[in-house]
């Protein structure tokens, strides 16, 4: 009787952990690997994960971003296939936005290549830092998932920002 009481209690817990954390996850890995599938199932694999822990870390948001993205490098080779076969229709039909002029859709389609281009040329640690912080991350939960001093943290959020425009404006190498 006590396991089933302590299971139940487990499992309202990663609930309630699902419930604060899976969208925030999701939107992380979806900017990072810049496939909204793949995003997903990596999000939902590692609460899968949590489950089969069978018990929950000191810093779930933590430990699922770590886990999340160790499944990511994991799948490079995943990534590069689904994005060719990832279509503009299936993507609006995912959104459920209205349809955009073709004008603003190529400016649109210009500027994401470009942003996941420079994304794409910065060192991995650097490009976490800025996705993680564009998602609302601070800086303690940053430096627990990416092991690093969590006063270090602004400066080298700071030092990304720069390469990120410098790059992205310049259109330099972001490394």
């Amino acid at each position: 009787m006590r396991n089933d009481q302590s299971t139940t209690t487990f499992s309202e817990a990663v609930g309630r952990v699902f419930a604060a954390e899976f969208g925030r996850l999701f939107r992380y890995l979806d900017r990072a690997s810049g496939d909204p599938d793949l995003a997903g199932d990596l999000a939902q694999e590692a609460f899968v994960r949590l489950y089969q822990r069978g018990s929950m870390p000191d810093s779930p948001g933590a430990w699922l971003v770590t886990v999340a993205n160790n499944l990511r490098r994991n799948a490079g080779a995943k990534v590069a296939r689904r994005r060719r076969l990832m279509t503009l229709a299936r993507s609006d039909d995912a959104l459920a936005d209205p349809a955009p002029r073709p004008d603003d859709l190529v400016l649109a389609q210009e500027g994401r290549a470009q942003v996941r281009a420079v994304i794409d040329r910065m060192p991995e640690r650097e490009s976490q830092l800025l996705l993680l912080r564009a998602e609302g991350y601070g800086y303690r939960e940053i430096a627990a998932m990416l092991e690093l001093h969590e006063a270090s943290v602004g400066t080298l959020v700071a030092r990304a920002r720069r390469a990120f425009l410098k790059a992205y404006e310049g259109g330099d190498d972001a490394s």
